[in-house]
């Protein structure tokens, strides 16, 4: 429905069932490509079993993510900043269940009641431009925040997109099971 037509789904651990399930893409009207990892890779690490690499702009998902971001307006406001790469962000809040003591000296200097902290997370989904391949290494493990924390030290254009669609890790299977019962809410 996004328009995208070519996928790379990067395998190990599973990968048969991955293969039976999603197959080469056709019974969607797509295909896939599959970048078997020997052993875990990080989610930028695979990038480096890609065959070939990308003509522009491509995006990087994690693969436990249950999302309704409008991926046509991430690749468009990723070229609009000029970015060489984009890293989706999603407001995430942590409630304290107690009060909270401010203290200095052991003087107390406020009370806050129940706070939330609000904070931006990486949200797993990313638009990157070919180039950025150039630091990835075949076959050598690379998590997607070091690949991110090497462009900013080289002084590179790096650029946040908040989310504020319908975004779960389904990770974990208590997440699983809140997106099944969301799911007819967001996706139908």
């Amino acid at each position: 429905e996004e328009g995208f037509s070519r996928f790379a789904l990067s395998v190990n651990y599973r990968a048969e069932m991955i293969r039976a399930h999603f197959g080469d893409g056709s019974a969607w009207g797509v295909e896939i490509e599959y970048l078997q990892e020997d052993m875990p890779l990080g989610t930028a690490g695979s990038l480096g079993l890609l065959p070939k690499q990308p003509s522009g702009p491509f995006v990087v998902m994690n693969g436990d993510l249950l999302t309704g971001v409008n991926f046509g307006r991430l690749l468009e406001s990723h070229t609009e900043a000029g970015a060489l790469a984009t890293m989706c962000v999603r407001e995430y809040t942590v409630r304290v269940p107690y009060g909270v003591v401010d203290v200095e000296d052991d003087r107390i200097q406020r009370l806050r009641e129940k706070p939330a902290y609000r904070e931006l997370v990486n949200a797993g989904i990313y638009v990157l431009e070919p180039e950025v391949l150039e630091i990835v290494r075949p076959r050598k493990h690379l998590d997607m925040t070091t690949l991110f924390d090497a462009l900013l030290a080289r002084g590179e254009k790096v650029v946040a997109f908040a989310i504020r669609e319908y975004w779960r890790d389904i990770g974990h299977s208590e997440d699983l099971n809140l997106a099944r019962e969301e799911f007819k809410e967001h996706f139908s």
